[in-house]
Parts: C-alpha cells; structure tokens; sequence
C-alpha cells in the first residue's frame, strides 16, 4: 500500500491586536508618533515655555512616516531575503500600501509646509531633507559605484540623531522665532539619547551589515565596546538633562529604560524588542515632561 501523506498542522493566523500591532510598527507610526511626542514637548521645554503648535506636530509627524517608508519600500531592500525578520517579511509583503502611506504624508506635509510659511525657511531646511533622503537612498558616486551616506563608515548614527533632534528641537524653534541656540542644551541631550538607541539599531542589524561591508560601531567594535559608546552617548545626555534642571524622576525613567535597552540589545532579540521598546525610549521624556 502506498505511504500516507503526512499531514501538516495549519499555520495560526495571527490575531487582529497582532496584525494591528505589526501595521503600527512595521509602518513606522509608533516612530514617527515619537518624533511627534517630542516635537511636542520642546514647545514646553523652550526658554519662556508656550502652548503647543499642534500643526507643526503633525507636519513632524508627517515628514517622519514619509521618510521612513520611502526608505521601506527602497528597490533593493525589497531583493534581499527577509530572513528571520518579521519587519523585513512584513515591509515586503505591504510594500504598496507603505508607498501609499508615503504618498498620503508627502501630500499632508506638503499642504502644511506651503499654508503654513515653511518655505521661508528653505535654505535652512533643505540640507536636513537632502542629509534625511541622501541617507539611504544611494543618490552619490564614489568610485563608479552609487552610495548612500550610511555606508560612510560611523556615520549613520551620527546622521541620525542629528536630523532627528534638528527637526524635533529645531523646527519648534523656528515656530516660535526663538534662536536656536536658546535650545542649545536640549539639541544637545536629544542628539546623545537618540545617537545612543541609534547604535542599538546598528547591534540589530550587525551581521547584515558585517556582510555588506558597512562600517558601524558593532562592526568595528564589537558588540560590547559599541555598547560601551552607546552608554557614554546616554550618560552625556542624562548630564545636559540635569544642567537644564530637568525633573530628576523623569531623566532617571529615561536613563535607566534607555540603560536597559542598551544593555539588553542582541542582534536575535524579538522585532518587539527594537520597533516597540526599543523606539518607545523615545517616548519616555516627552511623557514624563508632561505627567511629572
């Protein structure tokens, strides 16, 4: 008699809070919610304080979902195998609606940048834009090859964090025709935690990296020194917390969740771990700003 087929057991689908959880992760709104947050709370923290401008929160908003999705739905990204990522599978299966979701916040953006006299500031907002598409997207020449910045070795944190904190410090700056050197010391902090959690992000993906050649601080260094300068980054920004007199509660919440982070990364921890822990350390001072 012939050998019966084996049956396989049905793969469980997953639930509907899993699938919602994947869309708000995988799509970057929980990151572009905390840029958000924290574009927020820099309207509260400027010299003479001030109610929030809640257009240029979502013009933020906004502009942090465009450019993370335009840097999900990249070509290229899409030809290599998504491995044991669940991000990476779940960005190549929903990459139209990505694309979509780009299009819808270059579209709110841009009617909020032209109603509300953005493009005044031009000059000062174009080399951010160029350094935010530049980052990924391999628009340059160098040696007959297209290259993006990131692959300049140990500069793709660097470039990070100070986009990041140019727009959720600067932006409200501007806003409020405030200087922005008033806001020295919080530019200051937010460039060190968001550089810190960067270098997290650089542990995730070391062995992708390792094998395209790009030259990050887990590749050069080693997981444990680059840990040892994400710390550093972090102590730096808990020091410009405390010169701007912030709540101790709320700056130790921080350190000590960014801490943990920091400590805890691993290139095989969860996607969880990364895209909702990991960013949701960007989460914790703009809550604590307002609840403390």
């Amino acid at each position: 008699m012939p050998a019966r087929a084996e049956t396989l057991p049905p793969v469980p689908h997953p639930s509907v809070f899993r699938r919602g959880l994947d869309a708000v992760l995988y799509s970057s709104v929980w990151l572009a919610g905390a840029a958000a947050a924290q574009t927020a709370v820099t309207f509260r923290q400027v010299p003479g304080g001030g109610p929030v401008a809640y257009r240029v929160v979502v013009l933020v908003f906004a502009a942090t979902l465009l450019v993370y999705n335009l840097d999900a739905v990249l070509p290229f990204k899409h030809r290599q195998p998504a491995g044991a990522s669940g991000r990476k599978a779940w960005q190549q299966r929903h990459r139209r609606g990505l694309a979509l979701l780009a299009a819808v916040a270059a579209l709110v953006g841009g009617v909020l940048f032209l109603a509300d006299g953005w493009w005044r500031y031009l000059p000062a907002l174009l080399p951010l834009a160029a350094l935010a598409l530049l980052y990924s997207w391999p628009l340059l020449r160098w040696h007959g090859q297209p290259r993006a910045l990131r692959e300049v070795p140990l500069l793709k944190v660097f470039l990070i964090a100070g986009v990041w904190s140019a727009i959720t410090v600067g932006l409200p700056m501007l806003a409020v025709h405030h200087p922005l050197a008033e806001a020295g010391e919080l530019l200051a902090q937010r460039f060190c935690l968001v550089l810190a959690l960067a270098i997290v992000f650089d542990i995730r993906d070391l062995s992708r990296d390792r094998a395209a050649g790009t030259r990050t601080f887990p590749v050069v260094l080693g997981q444990a020194r680059a840990k040892a300068v994400a710390l550093a980054f972090l102590a730096g920004a808990m020091a410009f917390g405390l010169e701007r007199g912030v709540s101790p509660l709320g700056l130790g919440l921080t350190g000590v969740s960014a801490a943990a982070i920091v400590l805890l990364a691993h290139e095989r921890r969860s996607d969880y771990f990364f895209a909702l822990l990991a960013d949701g350390v960007l989460l914790v001072p703009a809550a604590a700003a307002y609840l403390l």
